[in-house]
């Protein structure tokens, strides 16, 4: 069996921002484990305006070549990391926006958070959690919450205190676990 391919993607697009700083982190760390293939991917550079096609996701008929293209991508990863800031409580438009392009290309995988903000992302990360579950995401229960006034200095340098990394290496620990679940299911190896 090949090995699981996890996505770690930087959910905000704004200039000067935080996440791939701690997409690298995460992507470096992961790599370092040597237990999955992972990649990186920014949504500043895939390129999805706001929702423009014309019918729902879930009827997978795509007009647009960059919804398609998304859906290439998305389809061939078993699981994600989600690198989610917190936007006034909420998740970012960016990120809500790349999940709602498409439903079937996310459904029977797996998810683990990485959230940042004035309260760890906590909040986002919640509300993340909801957005994936209607996309039938199974997302994680170890997450890591970076702070910005304790991960970081000055708001934008990431100085992650020392369990940050346990808090890492348990959720792809599970994600992990979830992510072959998964494609056992997928494949038909699992009867639901």
């Amino acid at each position: 069996m090949t090995s699981l391919r996890i996505a770690i993607i930087i959910g905000s697009t704004r200039p000067d921002r935080v996440g791939p700083t701690i997409a690298e982190w995460a992507f470096n760390h992961a790599r370092e484990r040597g237990d999955a293939s992972y990649d990186l991917i920014d949504l500043a550079h895939v390129g999805l305006p706001l929702l423009d096609e014309p019918e729902p996701a879930a009827a997978h008929h795509y007009r647009h070549d960059h919804t398609k293209r998304w859906s290439r991508l998305i389809d061939s990863y078993d699981g994600f990391v989600f690198v989610a800031p917190e936007y006034n409580r909420g998740v970012s438009a960016a990120l809500k926006n790349s999940i709602d392009y498409l439903y079937s290309e996310w459904n029977d995988k797996a998810a683990g958070l990485i959230c940042y903000g004035s309260s760890g992302g906590l909040r986002a990360g919640e509300q993340l959690k909801s957005t994936l579950g209607e996309v039938q995401i199974a997302t994680v229960r170890a997450q890591v919450s970076l702070s910005i006034y304790d991960d970081m200095t000055d708001f934008v340098q990431l100085t992650p205190r020392d369990y940050q990394v346990g808090n890492l290496d348990a959720m792809l620990d599970a994600l992990l676990r979830w992510a072959a679940a998964m494609r056992a299911l997928r494949a038909g190896l699992v009867n639901p």
